[in-house]
């Protein structure tokens, strides 16, 4: 049996300091918290120790009434105990009694400013004051100053829980950005709240370096301000996510579209700048399952129809053809025509047919994609329904009911031909003398 001796001038808490895992496993296996030191409260009861411990030995090197301070100061904030154990998982040092008290002063100071922090702002400042050790009042200075610019409440902790850094040191010239959407975009004060609350991103890019170029590349394309407006607040994010020369590329592929012309004024109905957006929307929802864009380019080029299609429609289909057909998203460049038909009305009815014949043995051939995407209605039918009777009501009756079938309306009217037959030319006698005159010429 190991046996440890204890110097009394040593206490045991400094050998167990030596071995970190040691540590570790003698406190979450023998101690826990007393119910009435550590924890104020209803928080108190049955709360293990290595809860502090496994993060950070802090616990270790202070006092009942220390790490009593240290939980009281937060909850005394209006930070709830689920803030508090994930602030200790993620950050012990937050909790720390020399940070702790610096923090009092900066809560008042806000409370001046008749604004109320939930639990999960109070517990993003402390991680990021630890993080980039960050004086509380330079949160304060720097929220006072994006407040002068005339942003609201729920803008400024909008641009605070996406870019933290904005209110450490110097922070990042908004005002700059600001004043740029107003004079290139038009954009009025209120508009500007509510664009910083949808993509407070754009705050942090470089005005030459992005916002700059953008702008200029829409008024060479021919764009007004009042177009780029309304689009900008529309959609912020799709709008100034854009890169440099992006936009050109969607309205060059626009241009070069070869389809139905019934298709190409339904997809630029609403403008080339809507349309180029809509384009940019599905180029990126297709590159996020792994297509590059390159390839992403091509498929739009052949198959334009997927610009009407919805990003939930896009999704529904790309989901059936990953899950249940079974193929990877690399046969869309092969099959891109995949993307323009009807899910619902020929790619499931024509697999359940498929996979009916599998069941009966009655497949003598390897289906592939383009047996389910390019064959026409009538040769489908003919091939793989019409020899066998059992696969007529999947595929919603023979082919000839369908045709007949009095509910479903006809392609032309009944009677059409008639106005494409030819008018019947009457001769006059002048016309039958002159005919007579030729051919008495030639013989």
């Amino acid at each position: 049996m190991l046996m440890i001796r204890v110097s009394s001038q040593r206490p045991l808490g400094m050998l167990l300091r030596r071995s970190p895992l040691r540590m570790i496993r003698y406190f979450s296996s023998t101690l826990e918290l007393p119910s009435d030191s550590y924890l104020p409260g209803d928080i108190s009861s049955g709360t293990p120790l290595n809860v502090f411990t496994p993060k950070h030995d802090f616990s270790l090197r202070s006092t009942s009434s220390e790490v009593h301070d240290s939980i009281e100061n937060p909850l005394s904030q209006g930070l709830t105990q689920k803030s508090i154990f994930s602030i200790i998982s993620s950050s012990p040092r937050a909790l720390e009694l020399r940070f702790i008290r610096k923090w009092p002063n900066f809560f008042s100071e806000l409370g001046r400013s008749n604004l109320s922090l939930s639990s999960s702002m109070i517990q993003k400042f402390l991680e990021q004051s630890v993080r980039f050790n960050v004086e509380p009042m330079d949160f304060v200075h720097n929220w006072q100053v994006i407040r002068s610019l005339g942003l609201s409440n729920d803008t400024t902790i909008r641009i605070f829980e996406e870019l933290p850094f904005a209110f450490i040191g110097d922070g990042i010239d908004i005002g700059c950005k600001i004043e740029f959407l107003k004079k290139k975009a038009g954009v009025q004060l209120n508009e500007i709240n509510l664009i910083c609350q949808s993509y407070p991103e754009f705050l942090s890019f470089h005005i030459n370096g992005r916002l700059k170029p953008l702008f200029s590349e829409l008024y060479e394309l021919g764009f007004s301000q009042e177009e780029n407006r309304k689009l900008l607040l529309e959609n912020p994010r799709l709008f100034l996510s854009l890169e440099t020369g992006e936009l050109s590329r969607c309205l060059s592929l626009l241009q070069g579209l070869k389809c139905r012309t019934s298709i190409k004024e339904r997809i630029l109905k609403l403008g080339r700048l809507r349309a180029a957006l809509d384009l940019k929307l599905r180029i990126d929802f297709l590159c996020s399952y792994g297509l590059s864009r390159r390839d992403v380019f091509k498929i739009l080029h052949v198959e334009p129809r997927t610009i009407l299609y919805s990003l939930v429609d896009l999704e529904k289909k790309i989901e059936f053809l990953l899950q249940k057909i079974g193929y990877s998203i690399d046969c869309l460049v092969e099959f891109p025509d995949y993307l323009g038909v009807n899910l619902e009305k020929q790619i499931i009815s024509r697999l359940q047919v498929v996979e009916l014949l599998k069941s009966m043995g009655g497949l003598g051939m390897k289906v592939d994609l383009k047996h389910l995407v390019r064959l026409s209605r009538r040769k489908f039918y003919n091939l793989f329904v019409k020899p066998y009777s059992e696969c007529e009501q999947i595929f919603g009756g023979s082919f000839g009911a369908c045709i007949f079938d009095n509910s479903m309306k006809p392609k032309h009217p009944i009677g059409l031909w008639k106005l494409f037959k030819p008018q019947r030319y009457y001769n006059s006698h002048y016309d039958i003398r002159n005919m007579k005159g030729f051919m008495e010429t030639m013989i």
